[in-house]
C-alpha cells in the first residue's frame, strides 16, 4: 500500500529568514497516515470523514463535501459549478475535471447588447449557466470512485431534510433579503413565513432538494436491480437529472422566473475529463486547470519569478512584493485578454502563454524602481510559431478598461475589493492509496434562484463572459460555451509523486494568494499551516471577473502587521497601500511526506474551514 505525508519542509527547501516560523501557529497541522479531508465547513468535512470509514478512497470522501457544501450553500449550492484535479495513483498521473456549466440557449452577445449591457449582470436569471455540480460529482463517482452514489448522497440527503445553519449562511440570507423575496422558491426555502430570516443555528430545511436527491438515488437503485453496472447505475442517476424529470422541472420553474434555458440545453451538456496544463518551478510540476479557468496564472507567474533569486530579496522585503506585484500583474492581463472556453473558437494561445521563453520576454518589462500601471497583455503568438488575430483588440486594451481611481469614496472601494474575493469554498483529500483530489467548487452562492420545485440554485457564473469583443474576444457569450471562471485547485509533484495540493476561496485573489502559500513553503521553508497562515499581499490592477470589470492600478492589500519603512518603501514606489487584519481567502492544503509515509495538513486560522485526518 502507498502511503503519502502531509510534512515540515525538507531542508534542502528551508531559507534563511522565516518570519512565520518564529510564532506558534493558530492552528495545528493536522497529521496521519491513512487519510485526509479538508474542506470549508466543519460539517462537510465530517462527511468525507465519513467514506473514508466506509471504504471509500478520496474521490468518495471529495465528492460527499462537494455534496455537504452544496447543501449547506456554502458559497456554492446544487446548481453550481465543479471541477478537480485528481491524482489517479494506478496511472501515475494528474487529471482534469471540467463541470462548468453553459450559456443557456438566447444568451448571446446580442441579446445583452439590446439591453443596454456591457457585461451580463451579477444575479438573477440573465446570470444563469446551466447546472454543472452534479454531473461533476456523478461523474468522479462513476469513474474513479469505490462507493455508490446512495452512500456518497447519504449526509447531504440527511442534512437536505433539517441541519443548523451557521452564521456565515445566515449573515449571506439577511443582508440579501430584498433580492430573494423576489423569487418565489428562493423565498420558501430562506424566508418561509416572510419574517426577517433565520438566526444561527436555525434548522433550514430544503424539502425540494431532498427530494431531487432521493430521485437521483432511485434512478441508481432502480438501474442496480436491473442488472446494471456500478457505473452504468449512476450513469442513469446523470440521465435523470440532466434528461428527466429533474430536467424537466429545473426549465419550467428557471423559465417561469424568467429564463430562456431549454431541455436541450441540459440535455447537450457534458462533463469533459482532460489534460492539465503544466509547468515546473525548480524542478517541482505544478498542474493546473487549462484556460476556461484562471488557473494557468499561476503558471504563468512561475515562469516569470523562477529566474529571480526570491530568497535573496526575502519574504516580505519591498523588493519581493514588488517582484509579486508586477508578475502577477503580467500574466493575470494575459488572462483578462486571452483565456477562455478552449472548445470554442478562436483558439486560445496557451503554449505561448506557458512557454518559459514568453516569460523571460515579459520579465522584462518590469520595472525595478517604480509600479507601471500601464502593463497590459502580451503577444504570445511568437512563441508558439503564430500570428495575433486580435492586435488591434491588444493595442487598444487599456483603453477598454475601467479603472475606479484610488481616491474614489471608500465604501466603493470596498464594494470593489469585496468582489475581488467573491467567496467559493476548497475540497482537499487524500488517502493511503494515492488518490488525491483538490477542487474549488462554486457557484449558485446566495442570493441565487432557485428554479422551481427542484431545490437547485442556478449559478451566477455568466456574469464571468463578456459581450464586446475588445473586452476579450476569447470570452464572449453564445449558448453552450462556458465562461472563464475564477475556479482554481492545484498539485505539485516532486520526483514523480505528489508533493502539494492546495486550493483557497477568493475569486480574482485565488491564484494570487496560492502563488505566495507555494513560494512561501518552496523558497521559505515553512510547512502548510504556516504558510496558510502567513501574510499575504493582493493586486488590485487586473480587471475585475465581476461587476463592471474595473481595476485600480496600483492599489496593494498588505496585511496590518506590515512594518512601517516596509509600507514607506512601497509607497515611494507608487503603491497606494490599503490594509486588513486577512490578506487571503482559506487556504487548504496537504504536503505529502514520503520518507515517514504520512500527510501534514494545513487550513487557514480564520473562517470555517476544517480537516479530519486519521492515523
Amino acid at each position: 500500500m502507498t502511503r503519502f505525508v502531509l510534512v515540515a519542509l525538507a531542508a534542502s527547501t528551508v531559507a534563511a529568514f522565516t518570519p512565520v516560523q518564529a510564532q506558534q501557529t493558530q492552528k495545528p497541522v493536522l497529521h496521519g497516515r491513512h487519510w485526509i479531508a479538508i474542506t470549508g465547513k466543519p460539517m462537510a468535512a465530517t462527511a468525507g470523514a465519513m467514506m473514508f470509514q466506509k471504504g471509500g478512497n478520496a474521490v468518495d470522501a471529495a465528492a460527499a463535501m462537494l455534496a455537504a457544501t452544496a447543501t449547506m450553500w456554502d458559497v456554492l449550492s446544487w446548481g453550481g459549478e465543479t471541477q478537480a484535479l485528481i491524482y489517479h495513483p494506478e496511472e501515475r498521473r494528474v487529471i482534469g475535471l471540467n463541470a462548468l456549466g453553459v450559456a443557456p440557449s438566447g444568451a448571446t452577445a446580442g441579446y445583452f447588447r439590446e439591453q443596454g449591457m456591457r457585461f451580463p449582470p451579477e444575479y438573477g436569471v440573465d446570470a444563469m449557466v446551466t447546472p454543472g455540480t452534479p454531473g461533476g460529482l456523478m461523474t468522479m463517482v462513476a469513474r474513479w470512485g469505490r462507493l455508490s452514489l446512495a452512500e456518497v448522497l447519504a449526509p447531504a440527503m440527511e442534512m437536505a431534510e433539517g441541519y443548523p445553519m451557521e452564521a456565515d449562511a445566515v449573515r449571506r440570507v439577511r443582508s440579501n433579503r430584498d433580492r430573494i423575496l423576489a423569487w418565489p422558491y428562493t423565498a420558501a426555502v430562506f424566508f418561509p413565513d416572510g419574517g426577517e430570516g433565520p438566526e444561527a443555528g436555525d434548522i433550514l430545511v430544503q424539502s425540494d432538494l431532498a427530494v431531487t436527491l432521493r430521485k437521483l438515488v432511485e434512478a441508481e437503485a432502480d438501474a442496480l436491480a436491473a442488472g446494471r453496472s456500478r457505473e452504468d447505475a449512476i450513469q442513469a442517476a446523470y440521465d435523470r437529472f440532466y434528461r428527466g424529470d429533474i430536467a424537466e422541472e429545473y426549465v419550467r420553474g428557471a423559465r417561469e422566473q424568467g429564463s430562456r434555458v431549454t431541455m436541450d440545453d441540459l440535455a447537450r451538456w457534458s462533463v469533459y475529463v482532460e489534460e492539465p496544463v503544466m509547468t515546473t518551478y525548480k524542478g517541482i510540476e505544478v498542474y493546473k486547470l487549462t484556460h476556461w479557468v484562471q488557473g494557468p496564472v499561476l503558471l504563468q507567474t512561475l515562469n516569470i519569478l523562477e529566474d529571480f533569486d526570491l530568497q535573496e530579496m526575502g519574504y516580505n522585503s519591498a523588493r519581493y512584493v514588488h517582484a509579486l506585484y508586477q508578475a502577477m500583474n503580467l500574466a493575470f492581463a494575459d488572462r483578462d485578454f486571452y483565456y477562455g472556453d478552449p472548445y470554442f473558437p478562436p483558439e486560445e494561445p496557451i503554449r505561448g502563454l506557458l512557454s518559459k521563453e514568453y516569460a523571460r520576454d515579459r520579465a522584462a518589462l518590469i520595472d525595478w524602481r517604480r509600479n507601471d500601471p500601464t502593463l497590459g497583455p502580451g503577444d504570445p503568438y511568437p512563441f508558439q510559431g503564430g500570428t495575433n488575430p486580435f492586435l488591434s483588440h491588444l493595442e487598444a486594451w487599456n483603453k477598454g478598461a475601467s479603472p475606479l481611481e484610488a481616491d474614489a469614496p471608500e465604501e466603493r472601494l470596498e464594494a470593489f475589493e469585496a468582489d475581488f474575493h467573491q467567496g467559493t469554498t476548497s475540497i482537499q483529500a487524500a488517502d493511503a492509496d494515492g488518490w488525491v483530489v483538490s477542487v474549488t467548487p462554486s457557484g449558485g452562492w446566495v442570493p441565487a434562484v432557485i428554479a422551481g420545485r427542484t431545490g437547485i440554485g442556478i449559478s451566477q457564473r455568466g456574469q464571468s463572459f463578456v459581450v464586446n469583443p475588445q473586452d476579450g474576444p476569447y470570452n464572449v457569450i453564445e449558448p453552450g460555451k462556458r465562461p472563464r471562471a475564477t475556479l482554481t485547485p492545484s498539485l505539485a509533484l516532486k520526483d514523480g509523486r505528489p508533493f502539494l495540493s492546495f486550493a483557497v476561496q477568493g475569486g480574482d485573489t485565488q491564484d494570487q494568494n496560492l502563488l505566495q502559500f507555494f513560494l512561501n513553503f518552496v523558497e521559505f521553508g515553512m510547512n502548510v499551516q504556516e504558510a496558510a497562515e502567513a501574510a499575504n499581499i493582493n493586486s488590485f490592477q487586473m480587471r475585475s471577473s465581476f461587476g463592471d470589470r474595473e481595476i485600480v492600478p496600483g492599489r496593494l492589500l498588505v496585511r496590518e502587521d506590515t512594518p512601517p519603512w516596509i509600507r514607506r518603501e512601497l509607497e515611494a514606489m507608487g503603491y497606494d497601500l490599503t490594509s486588513s487584519q486577512r490578506t487571503s481567502g482559506p487556504i487548504n492544503a496537504i504536503y505529502f511526506d514520503w520518507e515517514n509515509g504520512a500527510f501534514w495538513g494545513g487550513s487557514s486560522n480564520f473562517g470555517d474551514d476544517y480537516g479530519v485526518v486519521w492515523e
